[in-house]
């Protein structure tokens, strides 16, 4: 069951699509914006990592040395990283917590007096 990719002309979104059937017709259709003028693109290679060597990746410190824990886009790009590493898909979660600790950090500083 092969899982094939497009991109819409019209929007320049990438989709997959998971193929059941190979011998019954296709046409895909774009998630968010509705067009059906999609064009086949040739997939990244997806290699499936053991447990073990995610973690180790996870623990090599050289991976983690450009993180600043003062600047909450450093921490988000980590917190991306991590969770392609760990094979954990978060997009829109982990921009939301960026958000609301940047705001939380703005209402700390404006509670203290230093803007």
């Amino acid at each position: 069951m092969p899982i094939y990719e497009y991109r819409c002309r019209d929007c320049r979104r990438i989709e997959s699509f998971l193929i059941l059937n190979l011998n019954e017709p296709f046409t895909p259709v774009c998630r968010k914006c509705g067009s059906q003028a999609l064009e086949r693109i040739l997939s990244r290679v997806h290699v499936r990592l053991s447990e073990d060597t995610r973690l180790e990746r996870l623990a090599d410190p050289s991976q983690w040395s450009g993180v600043d824990e003062n600047d909450p886009k450093s921490v988000a790009r980590m917190l991306k990283k991590m969770g392609q590493e760990m094979g954990e898909d978060f997009p829109g979660e982990v921009d939301q917590m960026v958000e609301e600790a940047m705001d939380s950090r703005g209402e700390e500083r404006s509670e203290s007096g230093t803007d």
